[in-house]
Protein backbone atom coordinates (compact mmCIF):
# COMPACT_ATOMS: atom_id res chain seq x y z
CA UNK A 1 0.00 0.00 0.00
CA UNK A 2 2.83 2.36 0.91
CA UNK A 3 4.51 1.66 -2.42
CA UNK A 4 1.36 2.58 -4.33
CA UNK A 5 1.05 5.84 -2.42
CA UNK A 6 4.73 6.61 -3.08
CA UNK A 7 4.23 6.00 -6.80
CA UNK A 8 1.27 8.38 -6.97
CA UNK A 9 3.24 11.03 -5.07
CA UNK A 10 6.19 10.70 -7.44
CA UNK A 11 3.95 11.04 -10.48
CA UNK A 12 2.53 14.25 -9.06
CA UNK A 13 6.02 15.64 -8.50
CA UNK A 14 6.93 14.70 -12.08
CA UNK A 15 3.98 16.57 -13.56
CA UNK A 16 4.52 19.50 -11.22
CA UNK A 17 8.07 19.93 -12.51
CA UNK A 18 6.92 19.26 -16.08
CA UNK A 19 4.54 22.22 -15.84
CA UNK A 20 7.29 24.39 -14.35
CA UNK A 21 9.71 23.24 -17.05
CA UNK A 22 7.29 24.15 -19.83
CA UNK A 23 6.78 27.54 -18.21
CA UNK A 24 10.55 28.16 -18.02
CA UNK A 25 11.11 26.94 -21.60
CA UNK A 26 8.61 29.39 -23.07
CA UNK A 27 9.27 32.25 -20.65
CA UNK A 28 13.05 32.22 -21.23
CA UNK A 29 12.89 31.59 -24.98
CA UNK A 30 13.92 34.35 -27.46
CA UNK A 31 11.15 36.60 -28.90
CA UNK A 32 8.69 34.74 -31.11
CA UNK A 33 7.89 35.86 -34.69
CA UNK A 34 4.99 38.22 -35.37
CA UNK A 35 1.60 36.95 -36.53
CA UNK A 36 0.33 38.38 -39.83
CA UNK A 37 -3.39 38.45 -40.70
CA UNK A 38 -4.72 38.03 -44.30
CA UNK A 39 -4.82 41.82 -44.71
CA UNK A 40 -1.09 42.08 -43.98
CA UNK A 41 -1.42 43.55 -40.48
CA UNK A 42 1.26 42.37 -38.03
CA UNK A 43 0.58 41.31 -34.44
CA UNK A 44 3.60 41.45 -32.15
CA UNK A 45 3.82 38.96 -29.28
CA UNK A 46 5.04 41.08 -26.37
CA UNK A 47 7.23 39.60 -23.57
CA UNK A 48 4.10 39.70 -21.37
CA UNK A 49 2.14 37.83 -24.05
CA UNK A 50 4.83 35.14 -24.30
CA UNK A 51 4.84 34.86 -20.51
CA UNK A 52 1.04 34.46 -20.61
CA UNK A 53 1.46 31.52 -23.00
CA UNK A 54 4.04 30.03 -20.61
CA UNK A 55 1.56 30.34 -17.73
CA UNK A 56 -1.10 28.83 -19.99
CA UNK A 57 1.03 25.66 -20.33
CA UNK A 58 1.85 25.54 -16.61
CA UNK A 59 -1.79 25.84 -15.55
CA UNK A 60 -3.01 23.34 -18.14
CA UNK A 61 -0.48 20.71 -17.04
CA UNK A 62 -1.23 21.17 -13.35
CA UNK A 63 -5.00 21.09 -13.91
CA UNK A 64 -5.01 17.96 -16.10
CA UNK A 65 -2.75 15.94 -13.79
CA UNK A 66 -4.11 17.51 -10.58
CA UNK A 67 -0.70 17.96 -8.98
CA UNK A 68 -2.28 20.39 -6.50
CA UNK A 69 -5.90 20.94 -5.46
CA UNK A 70 -7.44 22.57 -8.53
CA UNK A 71 -8.36 25.69 -6.56
CA UNK A 72 -4.74 26.11 -5.46
CA UNK A 73 -3.64 25.94 -9.11
CA UNK A 74 -6.18 28.72 -9.67
CA UNK A 75 -4.47 30.83 -7.00
CA UNK A 76 -1.08 30.04 -8.59
CA UNK A 77 -2.25 31.70 -11.82
CA UNK A 78 -2.72 35.02 -10.03
CA UNK A 79 0.54 34.68 -8.08
CA UNK A 80 2.66 33.93 -11.17
CA UNK A 81 1.18 36.90 -13.06
CA UNK A 82 2.13 39.22 -10.20
CA UNK A 83 5.61 37.80 -9.46
CA UNK A 84 6.70 37.60 -13.12
CA UNK A 85 5.19 41.00 -14.00
CA UNK A 86 2.86 39.53 -16.62
CA UNK A 87 0.06 41.76 -15.32
CA UNK A 88 -0.15 43.98 -12.23
CA UNK A 89 -1.39 42.15 -9.13
CA UNK A 90 -4.36 44.53 -8.95
CA UNK A 91 -5.53 43.23 -12.35
CA UNK A 92 -4.56 39.57 -11.93
CA UNK A 93 -6.41 39.18 -8.63
CA UNK A 94 -9.31 41.48 -9.49
CA UNK A 95 -10.51 38.83 -11.94
CA UNK A 96 -10.91 36.42 -9.00
CA UNK A 97 -14.06 38.36 -8.06
CA UNK A 98 -15.30 38.82 -11.61
CA UNK A 99 -19.13 38.77 -11.86
CA UNK A 100 -18.90 35.39 -13.63
CA UNK A 101 -17.17 33.89 -10.58
CA UNK A 102 -19.80 35.35 -8.27
CA UNK A 103 -22.51 33.95 -10.57
CA UNK A 104 -21.04 30.50 -9.98
CA UNK A 105 -20.97 31.16 -6.23
CA UNK A 106 -24.65 32.13 -6.32
CA UNK A 107 -25.48 29.05 -8.40
CA UNK A 108 -23.74 26.77 -5.92
CA UNK A 109 -25.67 28.38 -3.06
CA UNK A 110 -28.95 27.66 -4.88
CA UNK A 111 -27.88 24.03 -5.22
CA UNK A 112 -27.05 23.93 -1.49
CA UNK A 113 -30.47 25.37 -0.62
CA UNK A 114 -32.33 22.90 -2.81
CA UNK A 115 -30.44 20.09 -1.09
CA UNK A 116 -30.99 21.40 2.43
CA UNK A 117 -34.73 22.03 2.17
CA UNK A 118 -35.40 18.78 0.27
CA UNK A 119 -36.52 20.06 -3.13
CA UNK A 120 -33.89 18.00 -4.96
CA UNK A 121 -34.96 14.79 -3.25
CA UNK A 122 -38.57 15.39 -4.30
CA UNK A 123 -37.49 16.05 -7.89
CA UNK A 124 -35.22 12.98 -7.89
CA UNK A 125 -37.96 10.71 -6.57
CA UNK A 126 -40.46 12.04 -9.13
CA UNK A 127 -37.99 11.52 -11.98
CA UNK A 128 -37.20 7.97 -10.88
CA UNK A 129 -40.91 7.22 -10.65
CA UNK A 130 -41.21 8.27 -14.32
CA UNK A 131 -38.05 6.77 -15.87
CA UNK A 132 -38.14 3.54 -13.87
CA UNK A 133 -35.43 1.15 -12.73
CA UNK A 134 -33.23 0.77 -15.82
CA UNK A 135 -29.97 2.72 -15.42
CA UNK A 136 -29.92 3.50 -19.15
CA UNK A 137 -33.26 5.29 -18.78
CA UNK A 138 -32.02 7.09 -15.66
CA UNK A 139 -29.10 8.41 -17.73
CA UNK A 140 -31.49 9.51 -20.48
CA UNK A 141 -33.97 11.12 -18.07
CA UNK A 142 -31.25 13.13 -16.32
CA UNK A 143 -29.71 14.24 -19.62
CA UNK A 144 -33.02 15.30 -21.18
CA UNK A 145 -34.05 17.31 -18.09
CA UNK A 146 -30.63 19.00 -18.01
CA UNK A 147 -30.85 19.94 -21.70
CA UNK A 148 -34.41 21.25 -21.38
CA UNK A 149 -33.51 23.47 -18.43
CA UNK A 150 -30.62 25.07 -20.37
CA UNK A 151 -33.16 26.39 -22.89
CA UNK A 152 -34.54 28.64 -20.16
CA UNK A 153 -31.62 29.43 -17.82
CA UNK A 154 -27.83 29.67 -17.84
CA UNK A 155 -26.11 26.29 -17.96
CA UNK A 156 -24.19 27.18 -14.79
CA UNK A 157 -27.44 27.57 -12.86
CA UNK A 158 -28.77 24.38 -14.45
CA UNK A 159 -25.68 22.43 -13.33
CA UNK A 160 -26.03 23.81 -9.81
CA UNK A 161 -29.71 22.77 -9.80
CA UNK A 162 -29.10 19.29 -11.24
CA UNK A 163 -26.05 18.49 -9.12
CA UNK A 164 -27.85 17.84 -5.80
CA UNK A 165 -30.61 16.02 -7.69
CA UNK A 166 -28.01 13.66 -9.16
CA UNK A 167 -26.52 13.14 -5.70
CA UNK A 168 -29.95 12.04 -4.46
CA UNK A 169 -30.35 9.67 -7.40
CA UNK A 170 -26.86 8.23 -6.96
CA UNK A 171 -27.51 7.64 -3.26
CA UNK A 172 -30.17 5.10 -4.31
CA UNK A 173 -27.68 3.22 -6.52
CA UNK A 174 -26.48 1.38 -3.42
CA UNK A 175 -22.73 2.01 -3.63
CA UNK A 176 -22.45 4.78 -1.02
CA UNK A 177 -19.93 7.47 -2.01
CA UNK A 178 -17.66 5.00 -3.83
CA UNK A 179 -16.83 6.10 -7.40
CA UNK A 180 -18.48 3.89 -10.02
CA UNK A 181 -18.94 3.95 -13.78
CA UNK A 182 -22.56 4.95 -13.22
CA UNK A 183 -21.49 7.83 -10.96
CA UNK A 184 -18.88 9.03 -13.44
CA UNK A 185 -21.34 8.83 -16.33
CA UNK A 186 -24.07 10.60 -14.37
CA UNK A 187 -21.98 13.63 -13.36
CA UNK A 188 -19.65 13.97 -16.36
CA UNK A 189 -22.70 13.41 -18.57
CA UNK A 190 -24.60 16.21 -16.84
CA UNK A 191 -21.70 18.60 -17.50
CA UNK A 192 -21.39 17.59 -21.16
CA UNK A 193 -25.14 17.74 -21.81
CA UNK A 194 -25.46 21.12 -20.07
CA UNK A 195 -23.08 22.43 -22.73
CA UNK A 196 -24.95 20.73 -25.57
CA UNK A 197 -28.30 22.14 -24.44
CA UNK A 198 -26.93 25.63 -23.80
CA UNK A 199 -26.19 26.28 -27.50
CA UNK A 200 -29.86 26.06 -28.48
CA UNK A 201 -31.11 29.40 -27.11
CA UNK A 202 -29.54 32.70 -26.14
CA UNK A 203 -30.65 32.06 -22.55
CA UNK A 204 -28.21 29.17 -22.08
CA UNK A 205 -25.05 31.30 -21.96
CA UNK A 206 -23.66 34.75 -22.77
CA UNK A 207 -21.47 33.54 -25.64
CA UNK A 208 -24.35 33.67 -28.14
CA UNK A 209 -25.00 37.37 -27.57
CA UNK A 210 -21.29 38.16 -28.07
CA UNK A 211 -21.02 36.18 -31.33
CA UNK A 212 -24.18 37.71 -32.78
CA UNK A 213 -22.89 41.15 -31.82
CA UNK A 214 -19.73 40.62 -33.88
CA UNK A 215 -21.83 39.26 -36.74
CA UNK A 216 -24.08 42.33 -36.72
CA UNK A 217 -21.13 44.72 -36.59
CA UNK A 218 -19.09 43.07 -39.38
CA UNK A 219 -21.81 41.68 -41.66
CA UNK A 220 -24.49 44.31 -41.00
CA UNK A 221 -27.33 41.85 -40.45
CA UNK A 222 -29.18 40.62 -37.37
CA UNK A 223 -29.60 36.98 -36.38
CA UNK A 224 -32.74 36.77 -34.27
CA UNK A 225 -33.33 34.76 -31.10
CA UNK A 226 -35.55 32.30 -32.95
CA UNK A 227 -33.29 32.02 -36.01
CA UNK A 228 -30.43 30.95 -33.75
CA UNK A 229 -32.65 28.37 -32.02
CA UNK A 230 -33.94 27.09 -35.38
CA UNK A 231 -30.44 26.17 -36.60
CA UNK A 232 -29.02 25.12 -33.23
CA UNK A 233 -31.84 22.86 -32.01
CA UNK A 234 -31.09 19.91 -34.35
CA UNK A 235 -27.37 20.03 -33.56
CA UNK A 236 -27.82 20.48 -29.80
CA UNK A 237 -30.37 17.68 -29.43
CA UNK A 238 -28.39 15.38 -31.74
CA UNK A 239 -25.44 15.83 -29.37
CA UNK A 240 -27.64 15.14 -26.32
CA UNK A 241 -28.74 11.76 -27.68
CA UNK A 242 -25.30 10.89 -29.04
CA UNK A 243 -23.81 11.67 -25.63
CA UNK A 244 -26.35 9.33 -24.07
CA UNK A 245 -25.05 6.58 -26.35
CA UNK A 246 -21.47 7.67 -25.63
CA UNK A 247 -21.91 7.27 -21.88
CA UNK A 248 -23.71 3.95 -22.29
CA UNK A 249 -20.59 2.70 -24.11
CA UNK A 250 -17.75 4.32 -22.17
CA UNK A 251 -19.42 4.46 -18.74
CA UNK A 252 -21.88 1.58 -18.93
CA UNK A 253 -23.43 1.24 -15.46
CA UNK A 254 -22.38 -1.78 -13.44
CA UNK A 255 -26.07 -2.54 -12.86
CA UNK A 256 -28.50 -2.66 -15.79
CA UNK A 257 -31.43 -2.46 -13.39
CA UNK A 258 -31.86 -1.29 -9.79
CA UNK A 259 -34.57 -3.68 -8.54
CA UNK A 260 -37.34 -2.05 -6.54
CA UNK A 261 -36.07 1.47 -7.25
CA UNK A 262 -39.37 2.85 -8.54
CA UNK A 263 -41.29 1.57 -5.52
CA UNK A 264 -38.61 2.82 -3.14
CA UNK A 265 -38.70 6.27 -4.79
CA UNK A 266 -42.48 6.42 -4.34
CA UNK A 267 -42.20 5.45 -0.68
CA UNK A 268 -39.47 8.02 0.01
CA UNK A 269 -41.46 10.72 -1.77
CA UNK A 270 -44.60 9.90 0.26
CA UNK A 271 -42.57 9.92 3.49
CA UNK A 272 -41.48 13.53 2.86
CA UNK A 273 -45.06 14.73 3.36
CA UNK A 274 -46.38 18.10 2.16
CA UNK A 275 -44.13 20.97 1.05
CA UNK A 276 -42.47 22.77 3.97
CA UNK A 277 -42.26 26.52 4.51
CA UNK A 278 -38.58 26.57 3.49
CA UNK A 279 -39.25 24.57 0.32
CA UNK A 280 -41.98 26.98 -0.75
CA UNK A 281 -39.86 30.07 -0.03
CA UNK A 282 -36.78 28.64 -1.77
CA UNK A 283 -38.85 27.63 -4.79
CA UNK A 284 -40.47 31.07 -5.09
CA UNK A 285 -37.14 32.91 -4.77
CA UNK A 286 -35.33 30.75 -7.34
CA UNK A 287 -38.27 30.79 -9.74
CA UNK A 288 -38.34 34.59 -9.49
CA UNK A 289 -34.63 34.81 -10.35
CA UNK A 290 -35.01 32.39 -13.28
CA UNK A 291 -37.98 34.31 -14.70
CA UNK A 292 -36.15 37.64 -14.39
CA UNK A 293 -33.01 36.32 -16.10
CA UNK A 294 -35.06 34.62 -18.82
CA UNK A 295 -37.05 37.70 -19.81
CA UNK A 296 -33.96 39.96 -19.83
CA UNK A 297 -33.29 39.02 -23.46
CA UNK A 298 -36.75 40.26 -24.48
CA UNK A 299 -37.23 43.32 -22.27
CA UNK A 300 -34.71 46.12 -23.04
CA UNK A 301 -35.39 47.88 -19.72
CA UNK A 302 -34.10 44.83 -17.82
CA UNK A 303 -30.92 44.28 -19.83
CA UNK A 304 -28.90 46.77 -17.77
CA UNK A 305 -29.15 44.57 -14.67
CA UNK A 306 -26.08 42.41 -14.09
CA UNK A 307 -26.93 38.69 -14.04
CA UNK A 308 -24.60 37.94 -11.12
CA UNK A 309 -26.11 40.72 -9.01
CA UNK A 310 -29.63 39.45 -9.73
CA UNK A 311 -28.65 35.89 -8.83
CA UNK A 312 -26.94 36.99 -5.60
CA UNK A 313 -30.20 38.58 -4.44
CA UNK A 314 -31.36 35.00 -3.90
CA UNK A 315 -28.30 34.28 -1.71
CA UNK A 316 -29.05 37.30 0.47
CA UNK A 317 -32.73 36.34 0.80
CA UNK A 318 -31.84 32.79 1.83
CA UNK A 319 -29.97 34.20 4.84
CA UNK A 320 -32.53 36.92 5.59
CA UNK A 321 -35.29 34.30 5.73
CA UNK A 322 -33.04 31.93 7.75
CA UNK A 323 -33.19 29.17 5.18
CA UNK A 324 -29.37 29.15 5.37
CA UNK A 325 -27.02 29.96 8.25
CA UNK A 326 -23.30 30.58 8.74
CA UNK A 327 -22.51 26.85 8.77
CA UNK A 328 -23.96 26.53 5.25
CA UNK A 329 -21.75 29.38 4.04
CA UNK A 330 -18.67 27.64 5.40
CA UNK A 331 -19.67 24.47 3.54
CA UNK A 332 -19.52 26.18 0.09
CA UNK A 333 -17.01 24.31 -2.16
CA UNK A 334 -14.38 27.05 -2.35
CA UNK A 335 -12.05 24.73 -4.27
CA UNK A 336 -14.44 24.93 -7.23
CA UNK A 337 -14.87 28.70 -6.95
CA UNK A 338 -11.09 29.26 -6.82
CA UNK A 339 -10.68 26.97 -9.83
CA UNK A 340 -13.03 29.09 -11.89
CA UNK A 341 -11.57 32.33 -10.49
CA UNK A 342 -8.13 31.26 -11.69
CA UNK A 343 -9.56 30.32 -15.09
CA UNK A 344 -11.09 33.81 -15.43
CA UNK A 345 -7.75 35.40 -14.55
CA UNK A 346 -5.98 33.17 -17.09
CA UNK A 347 -8.47 34.10 -19.80
CA UNK A 348 -8.17 37.83 -19.20
CA UNK A 349 -4.39 37.49 -19.06
CA UNK A 350 -4.24 35.88 -22.51
CA UNK A 351 -6.67 38.46 -23.87
CA UNK A 352 -5.13 41.63 -22.39
CA UNK A 353 -1.52 40.70 -23.22
CA UNK A 354 -2.47 40.00 -26.86
CA UNK A 355 -1.40 36.34 -26.61
CA UNK A 356 -4.85 34.99 -27.49
CA UNK A 357 -5.16 37.19 -30.57
CA UNK A 358 -1.63 36.22 -31.66
CA UNK A 359 -2.59 32.54 -31.35
CA UNK A 360 -5.80 33.04 -33.35
CA UNK A 361 -4.07 34.90 -36.20
CA UNK A 362 -1.33 32.27 -36.45
CA UNK A 363 -3.84 29.42 -36.39
CA UNK A 364 -6.11 30.89 -39.08
CA UNK A 365 -3.07 31.77 -41.17
CA UNK A 366 -2.50 28.04 -41.77
CA UNK A 367 -5.94 27.74 -43.38
CA UNK A 368 -6.46 31.02 -45.23
CA UNK A 369 -5.94 29.31 -48.60
CA UNK A 370 -7.62 26.02 -47.71
CA UNK A 371 -10.90 24.58 -49.00
CA UNK A 372 -13.87 26.39 -47.46
CA UNK A 373 -14.94 23.32 -45.45
CA UNK A 374 -11.45 22.88 -43.98
CA UNK A 375 -11.42 26.58 -43.07
CA UNK A 376 -14.77 26.37 -41.24
CA UNK A 377 -13.70 23.22 -39.38
CA UNK A 378 -10.38 24.81 -38.43
CA UNK A 379 -12.22 27.72 -36.81
CA UNK A 380 -14.52 25.35 -34.94
CA UNK A 381 -11.53 23.30 -33.75
CA UNK A 382 -9.59 26.39 -32.63
CA UNK A 383 -12.58 27.59 -30.60
CA UNK A 384 -12.95 24.09 -29.13
CA UNK A 385 -9.35 24.13 -27.90
CA UNK A 386 -9.40 27.70 -26.62
CA UNK A 387 -12.73 27.40 -24.81
CA UNK A 388 -11.24 24.65 -22.65
CA UNK A 389 -8.71 27.10 -21.23
CA UNK A 390 -10.34 30.51 -21.34
CA UNK A 391 -13.87 31.90 -21.16
CA UNK A 392 -15.90 30.76 -24.16
CA UNK A 393 -16.90 34.41 -24.62
CA UNK A 394 -13.22 35.28 -25.03
CA UNK A 395 -12.65 32.33 -27.39
CA UNK A 396 -15.46 33.67 -29.57
CA UNK A 397 -14.15 37.24 -29.31
CA UNK A 398 -10.66 36.38 -30.56
CA UNK A 399 -11.64 34.04 -33.41
CA UNK A 400 -14.98 35.10 -34.90
CA UNK A 401 -14.07 38.69 -35.95
CA UNK A 402 -10.90 37.56 -37.77
CA UNK A 403 -12.75 34.62 -39.34
CA UNK A 404 -15.58 36.82 -40.62
CA UNK A 405 -13.04 39.09 -42.34
CA UNK A 406 -11.24 36.15 -44.01
CA UNK A 407 -14.40 34.16 -44.90
CA UNK A 408 -15.52 36.10 -48.03
CA UNK A 409 -12.13 35.54 -49.71
CA UNK A 410 -12.63 31.77 -49.39
CA UNK A 411 -16.27 31.86 -50.49
CA UNK A 412 -17.56 31.04 -47.00
CA UNK A 413 -20.88 32.49 -45.80
CA UNK A 414 -20.59 34.37 -42.48
CA UNK A 415 -23.54 32.51 -40.91
CA UNK A 416 -21.82 29.13 -40.97
CA UNK A 417 -18.73 30.64 -39.33
CA UNK A 418 -20.70 32.00 -36.38
CA UNK A 419 -22.85 28.92 -35.85
CA UNK A 420 -19.96 26.44 -36.11
CA UNK A 421 -17.94 28.47 -33.59
CA UNK A 422 -20.90 28.69 -31.20
CA UNK A 423 -21.40 24.92 -31.26
CA UNK A 424 -17.85 24.11 -30.15
CA UNK A 425 -17.66 27.09 -27.77
CA UNK A 426 -20.55 25.57 -25.83
CA UNK A 427 -18.98 22.16 -25.31
CA UNK A 428 -15.55 22.25 -23.63
CA UNK A 429 -15.21 18.54 -22.83
CA UNK A 430 -11.48 18.41 -21.98
CA UNK A 431 -10.74 20.54 -18.91
CA UNK A 432 -12.68 21.32 -15.75
CA UNK A 433 -11.99 25.04 -16.22
CA UNK A 434 -13.67 25.08 -19.62
CA UNK A 435 -17.13 25.64 -18.14
CA UNK A 436 -18.73 25.94 -14.72
CA UNK A 437 -20.82 22.74 -15.10
CA UNK A 438 -17.56 20.79 -15.46
CA UNK A 439 -16.28 22.17 -12.17
CA UNK A 440 -19.60 21.65 -10.40
CA UNK A 441 -19.72 18.02 -11.54
CA UNK A 442 -16.16 17.49 -10.24
CA UNK A 443 -17.39 18.34 -6.74
CA UNK A 444 -19.13 14.92 -6.71
CA UNK A 445 -15.70 13.27 -6.23
CA UNK A 446 -16.77 10.58 -8.69
CA UNK A 447 -13.91 11.31 -11.11
CA UNK A 448 -10.49 12.94 -11.32
CA UNK A 449 -9.54 15.75 -13.68
CA UNK A 450 -7.48 13.18 -15.62
CA UNK A 451 -10.52 10.92 -16.06
CA UNK A 452 -12.55 13.92 -17.23
CA UNK A 453 -9.84 14.77 -19.77
CA UNK A 454 -9.68 11.15 -20.99
CA UNK A 455 -13.47 11.07 -21.51
CA UNK A 456 -13.33 14.46 -23.22
CA UNK A 457 -11.01 13.36 -26.04
CA UNK A 458 -13.43 10.94 -27.78
CA UNK A 459 -16.37 13.22 -26.88
CA UNK A 460 -14.61 16.15 -28.60
CA UNK A 461 -13.95 14.00 -31.69
CA UNK A 462 -17.66 13.14 -31.71
CA UNK A 463 -18.48 16.85 -31.43
CA UNK A 464 -16.27 17.75 -34.40
CA UNK A 465 -17.93 15.01 -36.46
CA UNK A 466 -21.35 16.49 -35.64
CA UNK A 467 -20.14 19.99 -36.59
CA UNK A 468 -18.90 18.62 -39.91
CA UNK A 469 -22.26 16.92 -40.51
CA UNK A 470 -24.10 20.17 -39.69
CA UNK A 471 -21.92 22.23 -42.04
CA UNK A 472 -22.12 19.77 -44.95
CA UNK A 473 -25.68 18.47 -44.61
CA UNK A 474 -27.97 19.62 -41.79
CA UNK A 475 -27.70 23.41 -42.09
CA UNK A 476 -27.78 23.55 -45.92
CA UNK A 477 -30.93 21.36 -45.88
CA UNK A 478 -32.48 23.84 -43.43
CA UNK A 479 -31.72 26.76 -45.74
CA UNK A 480 -28.55 28.20 -44.19
CA UNK A 481 -26.11 29.58 -46.80
CA UNK A 482 -22.67 28.04 -46.37
CA UNK A 483 -20.88 29.37 -49.45
CA UNK A 484 -20.93 32.70 -51.29
CA UNK A 485 -19.26 33.93 -54.51
CA UNK A 486 -15.67 35.02 -53.88
CA UNK A 487 -14.90 38.72 -54.45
Amino acid sequence: MAKAESKIEWSKWFFMFLGMGLFALVYLSPPWPNAVDPMGKEFILSPQGKAALALFLLAGTWWVFEVLPIGVTGITIGVVQALFFIRPASEAFKDFMDPSVLFIFGSLVIGAVFTKVGITKRLAYKMLDIVGERTSMIYLGCFVVTALLTHLMAHTAVAATMYPLLLSIYALYGEGDRPTKFGKGLFIGMAFVAGAGSIITLLGAARGIVALGFYREIVGREISFFELSFYMAPVGWLMVFLLWGFFMIFFKPEKAVIPGLREKARELNAAMGPLTRDEKLAGIIVLGVIVFLSVQSFVPALQAFNKAAVLLVSTILFFVLKILDINDLEAVPWNIILLFAGAMSMGFCLWQTGAAEWLAINWLGFFQEAHWFVFVMSIAFFVLLMTNFIMNVAAIAISVPVSLVVAPYLGVAPEVIVFAALVTAGMPFLLLVGAAPNAIAYNSKQFTSGEFFAAGIPASILLMAVVGLAVILIWPLMGMPVTVPTP
